[in-house]
């Protein structure tokens, strides 16, 4: 991202322009541009190099665009442009949204490989607005890095690693509870879940903030592999299950943006991290867990992990009585049915809360869908020997029930949203290419900015 943008105030002109208005932008140009407008065949799609006539370099460059408006316009910019600088001609508005597209799009999970990063740069004037979009920038780079990681090298320890880091940067406060520790401290299913894999699970906790200020807090589903447990997932439903810890890779996403644009309220994060492997001593469907609220819940299928090392966790965010209170998790294939993979569905017990949320994905492109917390679900996660069943009789409906099942664990009163999310793109997209992917993280950003910044 650093090599992505450059301070200064020389570069190549760079235009974007809608292209509706392409037709009258050729009538104001030379007969020379006109001409080689006509001989590049170009319609007012995309991207033109326009040449100096004396000198043939390239004097300008001018992208036409669909939609101005979105923040993905300049999303395959970067990659098109011939190595050089540029300097965008635009309003302040305009310049975050090129910026904001520019990086992520040429963004590339090369810790692995050798790096071919695209060579053009963005030239960018201001020092405040540099530190803006790379603060900006980097939430998302963090959540896309940690899901693209490889499971062998993103484990509870590193997400752990990641969190102390954050902490530090910040001068926040970190912590956490690691193995039989989950045990002493009152946190069973997350241990439960996590005990048979050689990588002790934990619950990561990160506090930053004035304690005076209104309490967020945010929960996110931290399996580093899914394996499905003894009820073992087949070998294309395991492939990519190293992006199962999303949820934490967004929670942690969300949080370096709180933190850098140091909004005024006191954030904690907590991550329930584990692996679900299999071994001697994992879980067994049939298996009857009392969990940190006291509610006993019987494991009908082990690969309904997520919500039980979700629910200590939730149970644990309502000590501090939070004012707002966000979870986010790869939780259910039945969302992804519905809304499909680039839509994220979320859940609220709060209407206001829902209507401000979806107000600020259409602020900043980043679209949420909300989902019914439908209470006569609840009876399909009936159990006749525990109060709960960790998994509905039905697939249908998977994502609600999955949902309900989470909502035993919240204050009724505790204004909270659950996001469900696939933290991954399938397709190439500008701005978005294929691996792990933030959904929501912006949205619920601006709104919280919303909530709380007078």
């Amino acid at each position: 991202m650093k090599n992505l943008y450059s301070l200064g105030n020389k570069g190549t002109p760079l235009f974007i322009l809608p292209n509706t208005e392409f037709k009258s932008w050729k009538t104001q140009q030379s007969d020379f541009i006109k001409a080689w407008l006509e001989s590049t065949s170009f319609n007012g799609n995309g991207l033109t190099l326009l040449p100096d006539d004396r000198t043939g370099k390239v004097f300008q460059a001018v992208y036409f665009v669909e939609d101005i408006t979105s923040y993905w316009q300049c999303g395959d910019l970067a990659s098109l442009l011939p190595e050089g600088k540029y300097l965008f001609q635009g309003d302040a508005q305009h310049r975050e949204l090129v910026a904001f597209g520019w990086a992520l799009g040429a963004y590339q999970f090369d810790s692995y490989k050798t790096n071919t990063q695209p060579k053009a740069k963005l030239i960018v004037e201001c020092q405040q607005e540099l530190k803006k979009y790379q603060d900006l920038v980097q939430g998302i780079i963090l959540v896309r890095d940690l899901v693209n990681t490889p499971a062998c090298d993103m484990m509870p320890q590193h997400l752990a690693e990641t969190m102390q880091d954050l902490a530090d940067s910040f001068n926040g406060e970190f912590s956490q509870w690691v193995g039989d520790e989950l045990l002493e401290q009152n946190y069973p299913t997350i241990h439960m879940v996590g005990r048979a894999s050689e990588h002790k699970p934990r619950l990561i906790d990160l506090s930053w903030g004035d304690e005076n200020a209104p309490k967020v807090t945010l929960v996110g589903k931290g399996v580093c592999f899914d394996s499905g447990g003894l009820d073992l997932k087949p070998g294309a439903g395991m492939r990519n299950m190293k992006k199962d810890m999303g949820g934490a890779a967004h929670v942690i996403g969300l949080a370096h943006l709180i933190m850098a644009f140091n909004l005024p309220v006191r954030l904690r994060v907590l991550v329930p991290a584990v692996e679900n492997a299999v071994s001697n001593n994992a879980f067994r469907p049939g298996d009857v867990i009392k969990t940190r609220k006291g509610i006993t819940v019987e494991i009908d299928n082990t690969d309904a992990e997520g919500r039980l090392v979700l629910c200590d966790a939730l149970c644990e965010a309502q000590n501090d009585s939070p004012d707002l209170l966000v979870d986010f998790a790869t939780l259910t294939g039945a969302c992804r049915v519905a809304l499909g993979t680039e839509l994220p569905g979320f859940f609220t017990n709060n209407d206001a809360v829902a209507a401000g949320l979806i107000q600020s994905g259409k602020n900043v492109d980043d679209h949420v869908w909300q989902l019914p917390l439908y209470a006569p679900y609840k009876d399909m996660l009936k159990s006749d020997v525990a109060d709960l069943s960790n998994c509905a009789v039905s697939g249908f409906g998977g994502a609600i029930t999955a949902a309900l099942y989470l909502q035993e664990f919240v204050e009724p009163q505790t204004p909270w949203i659950h996001f469900d999310v696939m933290a991954w793109n399938n397709r190439k997209l500008p701005g978005r290419p294929l691996g792990g992917e933030a959904f929501g993280v912006r949205a619920m950003f601006d709104y919280i900015q919303s909530r709380y910044v007078i």
